[in-house]
């Protein structure tokens, strides 16, 4: 997989919510169902602290976590890792593989990847006979947290300065993914859509949330000495929209989906 560049990702500032950030994960792998000596890719696998614990779980033969910041996985690759555990730096969206993994796993992920009916094809050629896929996108497009982010790319200064880039949505609903998981072979798939009910400490700790997630691809297109602008911009709207409540209940929509190759 080719590497990435314009590294904007930030684990201090990711690691900020970290306990809020793991329970999706621990939710899905709860959906595993786990077999002797499995092969195993995490895609978009952030920090790999969490791809460990699945390791460790699933006794896994071999586990790969793949992510496109090397600086998300600095500390991974520098520490000691239990046998058969590796991480690399690669885009995921330009994974390929045929009848390779017993299981793909992928966590909060996919949404920064387009097209999800080519994506579930891919990921499904590269499943064994009897491999599970199992991933869990966010589902908060309509959000102020969002929506604020993507109205600034039609407002001066910013703008000129996208220069017409504006952030992808491709999350489906889950019906969708249900039935596109079904026609692309795998039996029975299982779809939840679940909101957390996160209650942080006031109406700004969702711009801290956001500058660890969804506005790094922002900062990603614009000059260094506009961002700062851009967050303050960002900011006044989130607040705008939203009750100043506190502490703030931040309620976040994921859906999670499992499926087993036929």
């Amino acid at each position: 997989m080719d590497r990435p560049v314009n590294d904007h990702w930030n684990p201090a500032q990711y690691d900020k919510f970290k306990r809020e950030r793991e329970q999706p994960f621990l939710d899905l792998m709860t959906l595993v169902r786990p077999a002797p000596g499995m092969r195993v890719i995490d895609l978009g696998c952030g920090t790999g602290a969490l791809t460990r614990q699945l390791h460790a779980r699933l006794n896994a033969r071999q586990t790969v976590g793949v992510d496109r910041s090397p600086r998300m996985l600095a500390d991974a690759q520098a520490s000691a890792l239990p046998q058969g555990l590796t991480f690399e730096v690669g885009d995921i969206g330009a994974f390929a593989a045929s009848d390779e993994y017993d299981l793909i796993f992928s966590n909060s992920a996919f949404h920064w990847i387009e097209d999800h009916d080519r994506l579930i094809a891919t990921l499904v050629a590269a499943l064994k006979p009897g491999g599970q896929l199992l991933f869990q996108v966010p589902a908060m497009h309509h959000d102020p947290s969002h929506t604020a982010a993507e109205a600034l790319t039609r407002i001066e200064p910013f703008a000129s300065a996208f220069d017409g880039w504006h952030r992808p949505q491709p999350v489906l609903s889950p019906d969708v993914y249900s039935r596109l998981l079904y026609r692309h072979g795998l039996a029975a798939p299982t779809v939840h859509l679940v909101v957390y009910p996160h209650v942080l400490e006031n109406a700004d700790a969702v711009i801290e949330w956001m500058k660890g997630t969804l506005l790094t691809e922002y900062a990603r297109h614009l000059p260094p000495d506009l961002f700062p602008a851009f967050i303050e911009a960002y900011r006044d709207r989130v607040l705008a929209a939203v009750d100043h409540a506190t502490p703030f209940f931040f309620p976040f929509e994921r859906i999670l989906c499992w499926g087993q190759k036929c």
